[in-house]
């Protein structure tokens, strides 16, 4: 068992990694939080086994499950399912004290989340992710989120959780193309801070996708320490440190938009496409080399996942692309700074970058052909 703390002062919180922490271990650490016997969790229908899992555990501490399911996908990170889900849980008469479980993905925990951010003007909640991309990103640092008309998590709060209690098990049962999104997340911190942990993931990502259980405990483990010094340092990104970790966000994200934030593109796929983008355009603007934007972009290719506008079926203008970019959050007087590389494992914040030579940046590459779209 690892246990990795967000060290946040009062507010500090332990990140357990373990092995069939969604059965017995993980019950010891929730039954306390249980009252009158009960814990809320919120879940959708992918992880009704865990969810099966984790009540027949705790039922054997004297705790009983109380479900609220939402529908999956991302559709579900929006004003009407917020509305619902927190009518839900005043339903259940959820108090300022009580922990709300968070049993699923990204969606999940970013929606549960925000809810328990916001009921009765906050309430605790227990992150327990179940996909790779939430195991290795969106369940640490207290960032939630719904979408909104003009973009991606435009309607959020920082609510840290109380608990991350993550189960590498649970994705023995996580489709391939799944686990391909999260890895994206997981490459990010090599290509963030870490030249070295990039070169362990050109070396093990396929192993890690192919069930590898040794390497997905150490790409998790790797990744949720990188996140817990990051946000511990600047919890709600006033710095440009925890700002690194939207590395192929902003492209990512204007990729979502045009996909309609649909299971046309998921989140970590456009993020993959994005680092990539990122990359290439750095070197076309002469920071870094160019070799280093091809080698990012064949360890993408290589695992599955898209590196660029064809392979993420996006064919859009670069103007269309670039305006989903000015709602993007980080906007600041006008002007959106965007993560470019030096190097692999160089990342830094850039607030001078014209949006016009994003655009044209981006005709550039549809007209590239890209290698075929992932399967």
């Amino acid at each position: 068992m690892i246990e990795i703390w967000v060290e946040l002062g009062a507010r500090a919180y332990p990140v357990v990694i373990a092995p069939g922490l969604i059965g017995a271990a993980g019950a010891e650490r929730l039954a306390p939080l249980a009252r009158g016997g009960r814990l809320v969790v919120v879940y959708d229908a992918a992880v009704e086994g865990h969810l099966a899992t984790l009540g027949a555990a705790l039922a054997e501490h004297g705790v009983a499950l109380d479900p609220v399911a939402i529908p999956s996908g991302e559709a579900s990170k929006s004003w009407a399912m917020l509305e619902t889900l927190c009518e839900a849980l005043l339903a259940r008469g959820v108090e300022r004290g009580d922990h709300v479980l968070a049993l699923g993905g990204g969606v999940v925990g970013d929606l549960a989340g925000l809810a328990c951010a916001i009921l009765k003007r906050g309430c605790r909640f227990v992150q327990l992710p179940t996909t790779l991309l939430a195991q290795v990103d969106s369940s640490v640092g207290g960032k939630t989120a719904i979408n909104a008309r003009g973009g991606k998590n435009l309607i959020g709060a920082f609510h840290q959780p109380s608990l991350v209690l993550i189960d590498p098990d649970t994705l023995a049962t996580l489709p391939l193309r799944e686990l391909r999104a999260g890895y994206a997340e997981v490459v990010k911190y090599g290509l963030i801070d870490d030249a070295d942990f990039f070169a362990w993931c050109e070396a093990n990502g396929a192993a890690l996708l192919a069930g590898d259980a040794v390497a997905r405990v150490e790409a998790i483990a790797h990744s949720v320490r990188a996140k817990a010094r990051i946000v511990a340092a600047d919890e709600r990104e006033t710095g440009d440190l925890r700002a690194l970790l939207n590395l192929g966000h902003t492209f990512g994200h204007a990729l979502e938009a045009e996909a309609g934030f649909s299971d046309r593109l998921l989140h970590g796929e456009a993020v993959a496409a994005g680092m990539a983008l990122a990359f290439r355009y750095s070197a076309r603007r002469g920071l870094c080399p160019g070799g280093d934007g091809t080698r990012v972009g064949a360890h993408l290719r290589a695992l599955g996942l898209p590196a660029g506008l064809a392979e993420a079926g996006v064919n859009a203008p670069g103007t269309r692309l670039v305006d989903h970019m000015r709602h993007d959050k980080k906007m600041v007087g006008g002007t959106l700074p965007f993560l470019l590389a030096r190097g692999i494992g160089q990342t830094f914040v850039a607030r001078d970058v014209a949006l016009d030579d994003v655009a044209a940046f981006l005709d550039e590459e549809r007209e590239v052909c890209d290698a075929p779209r992932r399967p």
